[in-house]
């Protein structure tokens, strides 16, 4: 093990894990060691004498950064113009909010000096993976640190016994059976119960979604106002990017809407189950794809959708800082040039439906559309065009028909 490291900054949230990790980095490289907290969203509990928490464990400083209006406006927004849902569901909560942690991590490792930056992340996830692509990326000159993939401990009773060998307080007990990440995006839980996929989730595993067969018996409707595919009014009244999702996250939440309960294949090869709760997510996801629908022709919408899916796993697999990430960004950003407009929501039982929607950049017609008598469309004008649509399918239909004409003929 390097004994080469001066001063790390590590990426700490005052849990299990990261408050081991302070003390242990101290003693196995005989280092100074930096607090880094990212304020993504996860709320005032989390964050709640975290700093005390990190001193107390060893680290010579405590560095909190708001992180949400970023996280907002340079990742959630933009990538809901792409579509992006990992494996057709998961609207990828976590993998978001890594790129703008880690290049401020690296922003605080250069401001005090640092020559290396430290994780708690295993070697069994993909943030592991997140969390270093982005450090290669920003600041390759930084050594990095996992200590998951280099510490015996593997088990949380051994990190408590380690802290409590050192006297170092913890709030975490061996009793608490689930791992959960939120952020002002969602919220994850993995552990207990989950890691039989044959287990239904129990309600505790849910925080901020009510089952839907407890919430209310009454639809809400909410409409949602779009200008160039980012949300600009919810009911009329203006919300910055935060405070929409924030404010929606809590309808939503009230009414059952945005759980995912899925298995989902890894980038380090393995499958993994988790329980998600993004709630705003669902519900813009839901608005946007109706306002596509009437604003993109067709081969506008099917490209925005296989872009969607490159999308997805470009986010999931830790590849926001690269050249890729930004030519994807600008051909959403064009697509959704037309999206402005208004869509209605029904929240109801755990599900979001789009009922209503228009906008002055409508391709829908009416005129052409219309099963009653119109002026616009001739019908006659279609048999030319199927013809045409299918003289492959004839070309080849009249190929066979020659071959088994000469078949037929050599036979006799």
């Amino acid at each position: 093990m390097s004994k080469s490291v001066n001063k790390v900054v590590l990426a700490y949230s005052g849990g299990l894990d990261t408050s081991a990790i302070v003390p242990w980095l101290k003693e196995n490289y005989d280092c100074e060691v930096v607090a880094f907290v990212a304020d993504v969203g996860q709320g005032d509990e989390e964050l709640e004498g975290v700093e005390a928490k990190a001193i107390a464990s060893g680290a010579s400083s405590c560095y909190i950064v708001d992180l949400k209006d970023k996280f907002a406006e340079q990742v959630i927004y933009p990538t809901l113009k792409t579509g992006a849902i990992y494996e057709g569901q998961y609207l990828l909560g976590t993998a978001l909010a890594r790129p703008i942690i880690a290049e401020a991590q690296v922003a605080i490792a250069r401001q005090v000096g640092a020559d290396a930056v430290a994780h708690g992340c295993t070697g069994k996830g993909n943030d592991q993976v997140r969390f270093e692509s982005a450090f290669a990326a920003l600041a390759p000159e930084l050594k990095v640190i996992a200590p998951w993939r280099e510490w015996t401990m593997r088990s949380r009773p051994q990190l408590l016994a380690y802290l409590a060998e050192r006297n170092i307080p913890c709030s975490a007990s061996a009793t608490k059976i689930y791992s959960r990440d939120a952020n002002l995006w969602h919220i994850s839980t993995e552990g207990g119960e989950l890691e039989d996929p044959w287990n239904e989730p129990t309600e505790q595993v849910w925080t901020w979604t009510v089952a839907p067969e407890q919430a209310p018996d009454k639809p809400q409707y909410l409409k949602l106002s779009f200008h160039q595919g980012e949300l600009t009014h919810i009911d009329g009244q203006t919300y910055n990017p935060v405070d929409a999702i924030l404010h929606l996250n809590q309808i939503a939440g009230a009414h059952g809407v945005g759980r995912l309960d899925m298995v989902e294949n890894r980038l380090v090869g393995m499958k993994s189950r988790g329980c998600y709760e993004t709630p705003a997510g669902e519900v813009l996801y839901a608005a946007l794809q109706g306002l596509e629908s009437l604003v993109l022709d067709r081969t506008s919408q099917d490209y925005r959708i296989r872009l969607g899916n490159e999308f997805a796993q470009l986010m999931y697999d830790g590849r926001w800082f690269t050249p890729l990430k930004d030519v994807m960004l600008a051909a959403a950003t064009k697509i959704a040039e037309p999206l402005s407009g208004d869509i209605v929501v029904k929240l109801y039982k755990g599900q979001v439906t789009v009922t209503q929607k228009r906008s002055p950049n409508s391709l829908y017609s009416n005129a052409f559309a219309t099963f009653d008598e119109d002026e616009v469309y001739n019908q006659k004008h279609a048999e030319g065009f199927i013809r045409l649509y299918s003289l492959a399918s004839r070309i080849r239909a009249l190929h066979q028909q020659a071959g088994d004409d000469t078949a037929a003929t050599s036979k006799e």
